[in-house]
């Protein structure tokens, strides 16, 4: 027993001198100072921002609907987009189907305002169903959910079938709801 204690205590004696002898040394550094992680350049653009009195977007906006027509949206297949304008409002056509931009986004913040109309019918998926669709992978849902339960990870606001909304904050019917999605 003696032996096997003697030889444990060599052999650990043994591996911190092997150990001791292969650690590396460095240079002392410069202590960390504030303008050690100031970058000053590039510059942000300056940009006039938008005006939610006078509803006029920030300076740099692509505005893709100004309350005319639909020029900056096509059916998908190159075609006009074929939804209804009226007062400055979009009507969805189901009868055209999507509608997408006829310019390719890669980032981007999207200001959306809209409307589910009273006296809709139907039940959970069956009610004002629509999406906006980014990158043709994910949707970011509209749906009547006004007094209107479905599956959560398709209720307004989820990333449809993916991640559920973090609340339910829909307007009745002939209210105007808004989204600001930042993509």
């Amino acid at each position: 027993m003696k032996h096997i204690i003697t030889g444990l205590t060599l052999s650990l004696w043994t591996f911190s001198a092997l150990f001791a002898q292969e650690q590396k040394t460095y240079p002392e550094q410069e202590p960390m100072g504030p303008k050690m992680t100031e970058y000053w350049t590039p510059q942000p653009k300056v940009v006039t921002p938008g005006d939610i009195l006078t509803n006029t977007a920030p300076s740099d906006a692509i505005v893709l609907f100004d309350g005319k027509n639909l020029s900056q949206w096509t059916n998908g297949k190159g075609g006009d987009a074929g939804w209804r304008v009226h007062d400055g409002i979009v009507t969805v056509d189901k009868s055209k189907g999507d509608i997408v931009t006829r310019q390719s986004f890669g980032s981007f913040q999207l200001h959306l305002e809209w409307c589910v109309p009273q006296g809709i019918t139907g039940s959970s998926q069956g009610r004002g169903n629509s999406g906006i669709f980014l990158q043709d992978r994910y949707e970011v849902q509209i749906l009547d959910n006004y007094q209107n339960e479905t599956y959560v990870n398709g209720y307004v606001g989820a990333i449809y079938k993916q991640t559920p909304p973090m609340a339910n904050p829909m307007r009745k019917p002939g209210e105007w709801n808004v989204y600001d999605i930042i993509y």
